[in-house]
């Protein structure tokens, strides 16, 4: 199944997360079909960039977001 879900980056105690599509066999930080976007959750006031037209494609083809990734979906007009 395809789901759609949060890559973790960057340095310790200083995550930031890329928005993509992968494969849910698949490990947290490896292989992904595409990426969607991202979301920086330490500075203030969060930074949220998602590309809605592939968003809502990948949505309509079948792909599950996860929890965390439905609600910043919600957060960037998608859902």
């Amino acid at each position: 199944m395809v789901k759609i879900r949060l890559k973790r980056m960057g340095m310790k105690k200083k995550p930031f997360y890329r928005i993509v599509v992968a494969d849910e066999r698949n490990a947290r930080d490896g292989r992904f079909i595409e990426e969607l976007g991202y979301y920086n959750p330490v500075v203030d006031p969060i930074e949220l960039k998602v590309d809605v037209d592939r968003a809502k494609y990948w949505l309509g083809v079948g792909a599950q977001p996860t929890d965390t990734t439905r609600a910043l979906l919600k957060k960037g007009g998608v859902l």
